[in-house]
This record gives structure tokens, C-alpha cells and sequence, in this order.
């Protein structure tokens, strides 16, 4: 199956976002490593230990920026959750005036991710940092669930919505999600570039994904909307 040429574009999203944003550090308080590594040590307590090593399933920014030396990569599946935005971000990818929205997994359905199996020799440290990034904004719960891929399943953590997130927003409709998405911008930059890198991601790995598919039309037009907008209007003279 051919790529779709996507109607989200980088340069539409820097148009529409043209000022950065500055970083607030009280919207949203971070765990730190000491407060981290209970629920890290508990993780790999309850880790299945299967032969083939330590893995990882990314549904979305890992995919594009996994931050961890890994040896090996698979396209796989996922069952018993797909993927969603509906993690509120009101830091990094938005604000608390305009929150944007993050990637999760939620229950029900099934995901096409990537695994990667994960080099290292002390796997709680090898993992710190991923879960660090992951955990830190009490968006997620650590799972370990079974990946299936075209060389076999694996068992790899990956990160699920946590339901008692302040910062989950349960069922919504696309129409508000991507409202949110075309709003949304934090310090780290708009929420529909995390959208853009994510879908590009998922086509370069052969992942068709209808919801992020969806959400990027539905983003650009919005985007496009807001120039329209904000163009000044034509002179008489």
C-alpha cells in the first residue's frame, strides 16, 4: 500500500505557530528519579522473563525518539488496547490556557507499534530514562504486554493511560481532539507537529493508522482556517 500524502505539513504548522512558547514549570509537576524508581523497581518485579531480551513497545514518540540504545527493531501488534489522544498536555506540547494532547494507549482494540529490544547490561537503568520520560507527568501506567510480530511475540512494557489522571480526558470525539491539537503549543513546540512526526513515523515503518490518518487532515484544516483568519484583509486601494 502507497503512503497517502499527508495534508499536514511542518510548514503549515510553523506558519500557524509562528511564537514560541516559554516554558512554565508549574503546569505540570514532575516526579522525580528518587519518587520514579519504586514503581520502576515494582515494573521490573512483575517483568515475564523471556529469553529474548529486555523489550519496549512504542505506539507513538518513541517510534520517532526513543532516547535508549536498542539492537533490534520490530513492527508488531498490540491487543487489548488501541491507540488514542487523550492524555491533556499542558507542558511541552501545550498549556494551561491551551492544552494540547499526548498519545496513549486506552483499552480496547489493538495497535500497531514498534518494539525495540533494548541493549544494556543493568536493565532498570537501561530503562530509567524512557520510563522517566514516560512516568514522570503521572499520565501513564507501565505494562507488560505481548507484541506480536512477524519474527515471533515478545514480551515488552509499554505505557498506558492512567484512567485517574487528572490529565486523561476520557472518551471525546475526534472534532474535539483535533480542535485541541491544532491549539495546543508548549515550549517543546505545537502538538500537531507531535502529530505530524508521529504519523510520518508510522508510514516510514509501513503503519497506517486511521485515527492519526484522520486527525491530521482535520488538524491541517484547522490550521489552515486559523491563517485564513488571521490575514489581513485585502485593500481597496
Amino acid at each position: 500500500m502507497p503512503a497517502p500524502v499527508l495534508d499536514l505539513t511542518l510548514d503549515l504548522i510553523a506558519r500557524a505557530h509562528p511564537t514560541p512558547v516559554a516554558d512554565d514549570a508549574t503546569a505540570l509537576a514532575l516526579l522525580s528519579d528518587a519518587e520514579l524508581r519504586p514503581g520502576l523497581a515494582a515494573a521490573m518485579a512483575a517483568r515475564p522473563m523471556p529469553a529474548e531480551g529486555l523489550w519496549v513497545f512504542g505506539y507513538g514518540s518513541l517510534i520517532w525518539r526513543p532516547e535508549f540504545a536498542y539492537s533490534e527493531r520490530r513492527v508488531g501488534t498490540v491487543h487489548g488496547y488501541h491507540r488514542r489522544f487523550c492524555l491533556l498536555q499542558r507542558r511541552f506540547r501545550g498549556s494551561v490556557e491551551k492544552p494540547g494532547l499526548v498519545l496513549a494507549l486506552d483499552v480496547g482494540g489493538a495497535c500497531e507499534g514498534v518494539a525495540f529490544r533494548l541493549t544494556g547490561a543493568e536493565a532498570a537503568e537501561t530503562l530509567l530514562p524512557v520510563w522517566r520520560r514516560e512516568m514522570r507527568g503521572n499520565g501513564y501506567l507501565g505494562r507488560w504486554v505481548p507484541v506480536e510480530t512477524a519474527a515471533g511475540t515478545v514480551q515488552a512494557l509499554t505505557f498506558v493511560v492512567n484512567p485517574d489522571s487528572d490529565r486523561y480526558t476520557g472518551p471525546i470525539s475526534d472534532a474535539a481532539i483535533a480542535d485541541r491539537i491544532a491549539s495546543g503549543a508548549g515550549h517543546l513546540g505545537p502538538s500537531a507537529e507531535y502529530l505530524f512526526r508521529t504519523v510520518s513515523a508510522c508510514l516510514a515503518e509501513g503503519i497506517h493508522c486511521p485515527h492519526l490518518l484522520t486527525l491530521q487532515a482535520m488538524v491541517a484544516t484547522r490550521l489552515r482556517a486559523r491563517l485564513t483568519a488571521a490575514a489581513p484583509a485585502p485593500s481597496d486601494s
